[in-house]
């Protein structure tokens, strides 16, 4: 059954249909035909303990108009009738979810048949983590690796781990910084009651900007080698367009500045400052280059705003200084070369 914003059906009767475990959450604009095989590869999964949740962001090229969810049980569509982005639109969706656990699904990606099920196992195996990831692979090519978790260094730089690495380079289960939002995996109630994503990020970097704050709060994510979504990667915004290039600069400086400790802050603010310097200098002459420039200016704009804002997060962390610092990358080769961002779990100290 497929439930739009404005039908009559209440939250209860849709409730009554169906207590799912999982909320899968699609936010689409303008997604073509990748849509309805992010649908259609959600239709096909091994575990059926699920309802699906699409945010339309006001798309005209009537991918919604086309879109047949007859195969899913349980579908509602919100249509807020604007563009709320990436960041806004998931928190659309959060705000209707019925599920225990949220699954973030882009509409440019398709999950394999057991995706589901082995995120389910993986909960049950380790029923105090609040993020999972899952192993991300290229659309066009099955060989490449798309994502295997996000790391992070103290410097405040992220990055995909073993993007366009073989697929032979996938790392095997460990912890890593934060899930991709392509296909993450996020306990619902942790999702809401931090807020969720930060709806001035729009687009970009908002997964990890969660997930530092979460870490803040004493959570932490594992990487899944067999929860397999493929991911069309760029597939709707580009990767190197103007759009992705400033969003993604601009909010990669408002994470380091809303997030990091004041006593790391002083520890690694010089890294923080070469790493921007080069990464500048060696874009000025490409032809994205200014863009970067506009991103990371936007981001200094707004940073010292947002790291007020935040300060009670701050404060009021449930980590030690010592665990956090271990959550960060602190040699930024592995960033430079996207190596792997999993690292073996030990939860002890936590």
């Amino acid at each position: 059954k497929c439930v739009s914003r404005d039908d009559t059906v209440s939250a209860g009767e849709f409730n009554l249909l169906k207590t799912p475990f999982f909320s899968v959450i699609i936010v689409n604009y303008n997604g073509g035909e990748y849509l309805q095989k992010a649908v259609d590869s959600l239709a096909a999964q091994t575990f059926s303990e699920f309802e699906v949740i699409i945010v339309d962001n006001a798309s005209s090229d009537g991918s919604m108009d086309v879109l047949d969810v007859s195969a899913l049980e349980l579908c509602r569509v919100e249509l807020p009738g604007r563009n709320t982005g990436f960041a806004e639109g998931n928190n659309i969706g959060a705000s209707k979810a019925q599920g225990e656990w949220l699954a973030l699904l882009n509409a440019d990606a398709q999950a394999s048949p057991d995706w589901l099920e082995k995120l389910k196992a993986a909960i049950e195996t380790s029923p105090d983590c609040s993020m999972f990831a899952s192993t991300q692979v290229f659309m066009d090519d099955p060989n490449i690796l798309d994502g295997a978790g996000d790391g992070y260094t103290a410097y405040g730089f992220a990055w995909r781990g073993c993007y366009r690495r073989p697929i032979e380079d996938k790392p095997d289960a460990g912890e890593t910084f934060a899930p991709c939002g392509a296909s993450a995996a996020i306990r619902t109630r942790t999702f809401l009651d931090h807020g969720g994503f930060d709806e001035r990020y729009f687009c970009f970097m908002e997964d990890v900007d969660l997930a530092f704050r979460l870490r803040l709060a004493g959570e932490y994510c594992l990487f899944l080698p067999d929860a397999i979504v493929t991911h069309k990667g760029g597939g709707l915004t580009g990767e190197r367009s103007e759009f992705a290039v400033t969003h993604g600069a601009r909010n990669r400086v408002w994470t380091y500045w809303a997030n990091m400790p004041a006593e790391l802050i002083w520890l690694t603010l010089p890294g923080h400052l070469l790493l921007t310097a080069y990464l500048l200098v060696t874009y000025a002459f490409r032809p994205y280059g200014r863009y970067v420039w506009k991103g990371t200016r936007d981001g200094w704009a707004g940073a010292f705003a947002m790291r007020r804002e935040r300060k009670d997060l701050r404060m009021q962390r449930q980590i030690s200084l010592w665990r956090l610092m271990s959550d960060f990358f602190w040699n930024p080769f592995p960033m430079s070369a996207h190596g792997s961002a999993v690292r073996s779990s030990n939860r002890s100290d936590h």
